[in-house]
């Protein structure tokens, strides 16, 4: 009996023996994948790992911007527009704009004076037609990419594409997304040309400041595709408006034209964008829709969204009209794409110096260049040709235009251009009958001449 009492006892011990391990084995597995989960970060993202609590911030943050739709389009390039009420878009959260009057008809489009044959002929920059005989097609014939599955949004709704998750982790931070860098977006004018590479911003454009009030700019625009090196750069083509000084946070910018910006998007496509600041690009404004400002209004055209066909080489060349402006009546700029379409705006009061109007307008390419495998960026500028190739092959704008006071669209009367290192991007500010005030640029960026 004894005997027996004391096997039971050792086989007792020897089962607690065995069991022990096991035990710490299993809660050492549970504490393990939980310490994976929140340290190491969860494969939420395509683009990046990131933690919960990051994750948690970010639905948040897409929970304010991201409006309940009315009904949801999908694109073929796999953008999601949302139909969202017109009165509960994005914009309205602006404490600046809680009691704002939607403005629900658009203003008329300012209207163009051609210039006359002696302004042209007085002028230093004219050119000859002979390299300008390309078919181009302008208006409709370069769309948006969302229009192909001919589904619209319903009266009382107007489009916005959709931020994503990984839209948001693609950006340095949360607080980054959907902005411009201040130091980036002020280098060419607070940083001297001889450091300005040091940015790694590099320009080529065309800019005007006449001693009369602008009420905006506009401009024919070329559509490229070009090529972009690494996902962290971009190549961008687009209208500055501008007031105020760029020392500081005094600076108010509304900005609109086509960029190719893959940390934004995800993709290498061209697309319509919009910008703007109050502050120098300290704290306020976004590209597009991604932070409370821009009004959409327009039901056809959605900010952030691709822009195809583009134009090639060897094919048919594609343009848009752009045109900003300043209603007379309600003092809001307004945003026109092409002809008759009036996409939305930004309501004034946003604005210090913009309340008023403007004082410079620039036009034209920036390339954002990392130097990638320590050498200068091969990302592209317009077409990727140098702007003395000419019509054809080098991405222009033309009939630039200043919006004065009676609400006309006038060829600006002085005009400057500067291309940062004309040896990777150049720029050529030509004039005609026409083209009014044009001018070619861009670039393949690193070549022989740009190491």
């Amino acid at each position: 009996m004894g005997g027996l009492l004391k096997r039971k006892r050792r086989s007792s011990s020897s089962s607690s023996v065995v069991l022990l391990p096991l035990f710490w084995a299993f809660f050492l597995a549970i504490f393990l994948e939980r310490l994976v989960g929140v340290v190491s970060g969860l494969e939420y993202s395509k683009d990046k790992q990131a933690s919960s609590l990051t994750l948690e911030r970010i639905q948040k943050h897409l929970d304010k911007i991201n409006k309940p739709a009315v009904m949801t389009i999908e694109s073929p390039d796999g953008d999601i527009i949302d139909c969202i009420d017109k009165w509960k878009q994005p914009a309205f959260d602006h404490p600046l704009l809680k009691n704002h009057k939607l403005q629900l008809v658009p203003p008329e489009m300012p209207k163009v004076r051609r210039m006359k044959e002696e302004e042209v002929k007085g002028d230093k920059h004219i050119s000859s037609r002979k390299n300008e005989e390309r078919v181009v097609i302008s208006g409709r014939g370069a769309w948006q990419v969302w229009h192909q599955n001919r589904t619209r949004c319903p009266e009382g709704t107007v489009p916005i594409r959709r931020t994503t998750v990984d839209d948001v982790l693609r950006a340095q931070s949360l607080y980054d997304f959907g902005k411009k860098q201040p130091r980036m977006a002020l280098a060419r004018h607070t940083v001297s040309p001889d450091d300005v590479n040091a940015t790694g911003h590099e320009y080529a454009i065309a800019s005007s400041s006449p001693s009369e009030a602008v009420y905006g700019a506009s401009a024919t625009i070329n559509l490229w595709n070009p090529s972009v090196q690494v996902k962290e750069e971009m190549s961008i083509s687009q209208i500055w408006v501008l007031a105020g000084s760029f020392e500081g946070s005094d600076l108010n910018s509304v900005e609109a034209g086509w960029h190719v910006l893959p940390n934004l998007y995800g993709d290498n496509s061209t697309r319509l964008f919009v910008y703007w600041t109050a502050d120098g690009y300290q704290s306020t404004g976004c590209y597009n829709t991604l932070c409370p400002g821009f009004v959409q209004v327009d039901k056809e055209i959605v900010v952030g969204t691709a822009i195809a066909p583009v134009s090639t080489i060897s094919g048919k060349l594609y343009e848009s009209n752009i045109f900003i402006w300043k209603d007379p009546k309600t003092e809001n700029w307004w945003l026109g794409y092409e002809n008759n379409n009036a996409v939305g705006y930004w309501p004034s009061n946003l604005f210090t110096h913009l309340a008023a109007n403007a004082t410079l307008v620039e036009w034209g390419g920036e390339v954002l260049n990392t130097k990638p495998n320590g050498a200068h960026t091969s990302t592209q500028m317009g077409s990727g040709r140098f702007a003395q190739e000419g019509n054809g092959k080098a991405s222009y704008f033309r009939n630039l235009g200043l919006v004065d006071s009676n609400n006309d669209i006038n060829p600006p009367q002085s005009t400057s251009t500067r291309a940062d290192n004309s040896n990777c991007y150049s720029i050529n500010l030509l004039n005609n009958n026409d083209w009014g005030t044009h001018f070619f640029y861009g670039g393949p960026g690193f070549n022989p001449n740009c190491p």
